[in-house]
């Protein structure tokens, strides 16, 4: 008769713990309410020098090396790294070693200067976020192909809102949010092209896994600097 006594003390022992965490955050012009965490911003990139991250960024490519990155899950990544920057150099993807869940990534691209080939065929490599989407990187600048493998667009699944593509051999930026799913909302997407938004809260089904950060090798030697990541809290 001792085990339903034993199950009422766990029991009284676990509703405080869970009302500490449902508990109400205070309204939002209250001093009781928690201070966001104070960060450096970072600086914005030109064409000749990438910008500076966040100070509370994850940086997994900053010009000098690419030991953040793995070619096949174990060797290292053997693109070439030079002047600031990694190029697709035919050994294969790389993809980040860390994994993320929700998060703000950025990365920079770009295109050969010297324009060949057309469609496909120019400037084609990809940013991978795990399993859940690609987001196609090619040379659009006047290049016509279909509108779900231009660049920007999420491949295969559906085209940009728009085309905010630069010319060949300059610097171009995607900056992701990405959500992974919670309860019944899905996991999700918004991407910025060039500062501008060409997809927003796209829903990319029920997943809750986190993600690694693959770039493609597709042939063609698309460059790539300044990647970095922010791991996104709930609010305080």
């Amino acid at each position: 008769m001792k085990t339903p006594c034993l199950i009422l003390v766990v029991l009284s022992l676990a509703v405080p713990a869970l009302a500490d965490h449902h508990e109400k955050k205070p309204p939002a012009n209250s001093n009781e309410r928690a201070r966001p965490e104070v960060i450096t911003p970072g600086t914005s990139s030109t064409n000749a020098q990438p910008g500076k991250p966040p100070s509370d960024a994850i940086i997994l490519f900053d010009g000098k090396n690419l030991a953040n990155f793995t070619h096949n899950k174990s060797e290292p990544a053997k693109w070439k790294v030079e002047h600031g920057y990694a190029e697709v150099n035919r050994s294969g993807p790389i993809q980040s070693k860390q994994s993320f869940g929700d998060a703000q990534l950025h990365i920079e691209w770009a295109t050969p200067s010297e324009v060949k080939g057309k469609g496909q065929g120019r400037g084609n490599s990809g940013v991978f976020l795990g399993g859940y989407c690609e987001v196609q990187v090619l040379d659009s600048f006047e290049n016509d192909t279909y509108p779900g493998g231009q660049a920007s667009a999420l491949y295969s699944k559906t085209p940009p809102l728009i085309n905010a593509s630069r010319k060949p051999g300059v610097w171009q930026s995607y900056d992701i949010i990405f959500h992974l799913a919670k309860g019944e909302h899905p996991a999700h997407l918004t991407v910025l092209h060039n500062g501008v938004v060409v997809h927003h809260a796209y829903p990319l089904g029920k997943g809750t896994q986190k993600w690694n950060l693959r770039l493609q090798d597709h042939g063609n030697p698309v460059r790539y600097r300044n990647i970095w990541v922010r791991e996104l809290k709930d609010y305080r």
